[in-house]
């Protein structure tokens, strides 16, 4: 995927909400984009996270859930239940 300087900056608004997240907590896509003012735009949050993977300072994108609760982010971790450990390290 082609990534714009609009949505640089977008995947960097993203990165700057997620590390605001308490340990041991966690929020969805969906309430990431709503909190920055783009409601429809959970599917590029997604994306964002997906590119968080090495950004400096580190990403706890472990901390995003679906809006389900669900894990749905686990695929892209080094093992699929490295996302769940995690969480349960932050209780």
């Amino acid at each position: 995927m082609n990534y714009t300087p609009k949505s640089q900056d977008f995947f960097k608004n993203v990165f700057d909400v997620v590390r605001l997240i308490p340990k041991g907590r966690v929020t969805s896509y969906g309430a990431i984009a709503k909190y920055l003012g783009a409601g429809g735009s959970s599917r590029m949050v997604g994306w964002a996270m997906n590119a968080s993977h090495g950004v400096k300072p580190k990403v706890p994108a472990h901390r995003v859930v679906n809006r389900n609760g669900m894990l749905s982010g686990k695929g892209h971790f080094a093992t699929p239940t490295l996302m769940e450990e995690l969480l349960a390290k932050e209780k």
